[in-house]
């Protein structure tokens, strides 16, 4: 897997050099073919497995009582999530271009994350700060929309379920040029030697996480030449900062 620095060193390369831009292109082209059929072949017997385990629970129910039988399930699920998100990783820097409202889009990922916290988690408040005035954004609306989905998503996980008075906030707002999203919350946070790796591949400090949510998150908006960052401090709070040229 190539990581953040090998990414800016091949960068820096193509721009100076024209015939290391056709062969480094050449080459990440091979890789994430490489990636997709590794995945691809991976996902078909995984798929045949899972169906098969859901038989033999519809025909034999006994064997939910077999002691590992819920965890070999879960086992299977998480594979199968792993998968996903490589894919996703994968194809983070193709972007499907289209104008929209980025305002409206920002204001329909509040009201649903807002939504599923009302359901699963009530002891924490979500509040947003969404600027009126924020002028149309032409970007990949998907996965912009899953960049900060997974960034709440985090922040909500972050948060103890015996915190009393959890607490998220989103604020958006346009600076000159720039669009600025800032997600806040008082969870646990991270501590100073990790934040510089969190973004990186298969990098992950959570039970069950994969490692690849943030690092995904970062090749989107760097693919919009933005930029996405982290500050934090343990036990009091956590924000994220995105940046992306309107």
């Amino acid at each position: 897997m190539l990581h953040n620095i090998d990414l800016n060193k091949m960068n820096q390369l193509m721009k100076e050099n024209k015939d290391a831009k056709q062969i480094i292109s050449q080459l990440l082209e091979n890789h994430h073919t490489a990636v997709s059929t590794i995945a691809h072949e991976i996902r078909n017997p995984l798929t045949l497995v899972s169906s098969a385990l859901q038989v033999m629970e519809i025909q034999h129910p006994e064997v939910k009582d077999f002691s590992h039988w819920s965890q070999m399930h879960e086992d299977v699920d998480f594979m199968c999530s792993l998968l996903n998100e490589l894919s996703s990783f994968n194809n983070s820097d193709s972007l499907h271009y289209s104008v929209f409202s980025i305002g409206q889009l920002l204001k329909n990922i509040a009201v649903s994350f807002a939504i599923s916290l009302d359901e699963h988690d009530n002891h924490i408040e979500f509040s947003s700060d969404i600027a009126p005035d924020l002028h149309n954004f032409t970007g990949d609306k998907i996965k912009l929309e899953e960049v900060l989905l997974n960034i709440l998503k985090n922040a909500q996980e972050a948060i103890p379920t015996d915190t009393l008075h959890g607490s998220i906030h989103m604020k958006a707002e346009q600076i000159a040029d720039m669009l600025i999203i800032k997600i806040t919350d008082n969870g646990c946070g991270i501590s100073a030697d990790h934040l510089e790796s969190i973004f990186e591949p298969f990098t992950t400090y959570k039970q069950n996480g994969t490692g690849l949510g943030l690092s995904l998150s970062k090749r989107i908006i760097e693919a919009h030449g933005g930029t996405i960052s982290v500050n934090s401090i343990p036990g009091k709070e956590t924000l994220f900062t995105l940046r992306l040229p309107m």
